[in-house]
């Protein structure tokens, strides 16, 4: 597979207009809670219109489609928020869409596919994943979009990068879940091309962190997977297209427990009143730790699609 190649600045500014109507500019607001390690801002994708980040890039790849290329429909692999972001966008443009997804995808993200018109196809996370890998699956009629290895959706990404750096010029550290690399690289991506100092670390979970380990061993690393509530990133290795595009643009990565991921959710949603999934409180997480240094950090809160009783057990205290 050849390596994926990140977007310029051009690219990004072309996205940022090309999605206007389907993404929002998000808010940037303080995280309030005390005597924390650094000044803490929250850069809020659970409030787009599918509740998180993943309708940008969607929306940037579809309609940079060769044309006739939706015609037949369009499809993803995912595990609810990119094919939330296709569907939405599907629907939006008249076409059909179709979401292949791994067995323990969580119900809520299920739901909300169903409820945007898409057909969901659902295999075991093996298969899912070598979907993923292979950039396609069998049988499935369509133009694929892939959820992470597209610069389409890279560059679609970038654009809450500019944003952050428009509203805060003086950010130090900007901190990402990592999934894929997509959204990591693209928002890495864009701090380069306008403030190079800007420091870039991807977020994983514990069960969860082969970033972590091919950065320490210098080449694409497998890992053992252990699924949990924090379902939206993480996997047993990393893409291989994309190694060459992170290890270039990501300062790190910062690995936290999934208890610690719990307790962030927890946090946002009674100081800030702001609803995160797991994987959009891993920064938040990694920041609190005070791993990611002090000065003026950003946690990208990338989405907010969580099941209501894995919520639930969460505010008393406890792990899903």
């Amino acid at each position: 597979m050849r390596p994926i190649e990140a977007p310029g600045l051009d690219e990004i500014l072309a996205a940022r207009d090309r999605i206007a109507g389907a993404a929002i500019r998000t808010p940037l607001i303080r995280l309030h809670v005390e005597d924390t390690p650094a000044e803490i801002h929250l850069k809020l994708e659970n409030l787009q219109p599918i509740g998180s980040f993943k309708i940008r890039g969607a929306a940037n790849a579809m309609r940079l489609a060769p044309h006739g290329a939706l015609a037949r429909g369009v499809y993803t692999a995912s595990a609810g928020n990119m094919a939330q972001g296709v569907a939405w966008n599907a629907r939006r443009l008249g076409v059909s869409s179709t979401v292949v997804v791994p067995d323990h995808a969580p119900q809520t993200k299920l739901e909300a596919i169903e409820r945007l018109g898409a057909r969901i196809v659902k295999i075991p996370f093996d298969e899912w994943w070598r979907v993923i890998v292979e950039h396609g699956c069998p049988g499935v009629e369509g133009w694929f979009i892939h959820p992470v290895s597209d610069t389409a959706v890279i560059a679609g990404n970038a654009t809450i990068g500019l944003e952050i750096l428009e509203e805060l010029p003086d950010v130090d550290t900007i901190l990402v879940p990592y999934g894929g690399g997509g959204l990591s690289g693209g928002i890495a991506a864009a701090a380069r091309a306008v403030d190079p100092r800007v420091k870039i670390l991807a977020c994983e979970v514990k069960t969860a962190a082969p970033l972590h380990a091919s950065l320490a061993a210098g080449a694409p690393q497998s890992v053992d997977y252990k699924p949990s509530f924090v379902d939206g990133i993480g996997g047993k290795s990393l893409l291989e297209e994309m190694w060459p595009l992170v290890r270039r643009l990501l300062d790190g990565s910062i690995v936290v427990e999934v208890a610690e991921a719990a307790e962030a959710v927890r946090l946002l949603a009674e100081r800030n009143h702001v609803i995160a999934e797991g994987a959009g409180a891993v920064p938040v997480a990694a920041a609190l730790s005070g791993r990611a240094g002090s000065g003026k950090v950003v946690c990208v809160v990338s989405g907010g699609n969580i099941d209501s009783a894995k919520l639930a057990t969460i505010l008393v205290g406890e792990v899903p």
